[in-house]
């Protein structure tokens, strides 16, 4: 298909995401889903939050948030507004034009990416998808998945993506409990596979952010996701490490990076800890030493080596508590 060509499906939806009389749903309503729906649903946009855990439906229909920092007021002004129908009702999938994919991405007990969660939601929302209709992943993952993985799961559908059926990955940002940054004021990243996938997935995300970024492709996308992680695993491995050496140098960690930090260039401060926690970076980083292990045979040294000092840390912690109590 030559792109330079607008297409009936794309101009369709161009003008129903102009109007804002787009539908749109999001799979997966935790704590990345849940503020990208009520961010839509704010903007007076029909959205229906899909989820297979009907607690969290039923939590939500009564307009309450399930997620410590989204405000409960948020989730009842949705729901009364009409703007915002929890269900685990897959056949819905059918009347909607965009479809936002928010589920998790973990890893298997072999430090293996575990893609099982997207896979499945492809297939129990297949039947139902149709021409004309836009697929955004936000799930964190390998570079190459979107393209290499959920697209053949949608084209096995007679959609073809890019010409009646488009495709995009736009990495989810959320900072749980940040109080410094609004939703609206985080860049959001869109990558899509030609030019009607990434103009399309460009309008849907500005509807709800003023700050959209297009890259070239998915795989550019899903790979900035993971550069920001690996940034901060790797500069949380190595804060650590220096925390265990001026340990024995008896000095102050927290002195010095308060005093390193009065540079004004070059440097970011990192804090040491227990290891590294949360959902994102203890797993992402994992999936692109995967990728490069898998498909090219290349070792990525700084990710493996902050994985592992991050993962004593817990030990480390205890031991030093430990030393502590018994002292006296």
């Amino acid at each position: 298909m030559n792109n330079s060509k607008k297409n009936n499906y794309y101009i369709n939806l161009i003008n129903k995401i102009a109007s804002k009389k787009v539908n749109i749903g999001v799979i997966g309503i935790g704590y990345v889903g849940l503020p990208l729906a009520l961010s839509f649903s704010q903007k007076g946009i029909k959205v229906i939050g899909f989820d297979i855990n009907k607690n969290v439906i039923n939590t939500l229909k009564g307009g309450q948030s399930h997620i410590n920092h989204i405000d409960s007021l948020e989730v009842e002004e949705a729901i009364k507004g009409k703007n915002f129908y929890p269900t685990d009702d897959f056949s819905l999938i059918k009347k909607l034009d965009v479809i936002l994919i928010c589920v998790p991405t973990p890893l298997k007990e072999k430090k293996e990416p575990d893609l099982s969660f997207i896979t499945k939601t492809i297939s129990s929302i297949k039947n139902y998808l149709k021409k004309g209709q836009l697929i955004s992943i936000e799930s964190t993952t390998y570079p190459g998945t979107t393209y290499e993985v959920v697209k053949p799961l949608i084209e096995l559908n007679n959609l073809q993506i890019g010409s009646n059926f488009f495709l995009t990955y736009s990495p989810e940002r959320e900072d749980p409990g940040n109080k410094d940054f609004k939703r609206s004021e985080i860049p959001k990243i869109v990558g899509g596979d030609s030019k009607f996938c990434a103009e399309i997935g460009k309008k849907t995300y500005e509807l709800i952010n003023s700050n959209v970024i297009l890259v070239s492709s998915s795989k550019t996308a899903e790979m900035t996701k993971l550069l920001e992680n690996v940034f901060r695993a790797v500069n949380i491995g190595l804060i650590n490490e220096l925390k265990v050496v001026t340990e024995h140098l008896d000095l102050d960690i927290h002195e010095i990076i308060n005093a390193a930090s009065t540079k004004p260039f070059g440097f970011k401060p990192f804090f040491p800890g227990p290891g590294v926690g949360g959902h994102c970076i203890p797993i992402d980083p994992i999936y692109l030493s995967w990728k490069a292990k898998k498909d090219f045979n290349l070792k990525i040294k700084f990710i493996d080596l902050a994985d592992e000092i991050n993962s004593s840390m817990p030990n480390h912690v205890i031991s030093k508590v430990k030393e502590s109590v018994e002292k006296r």
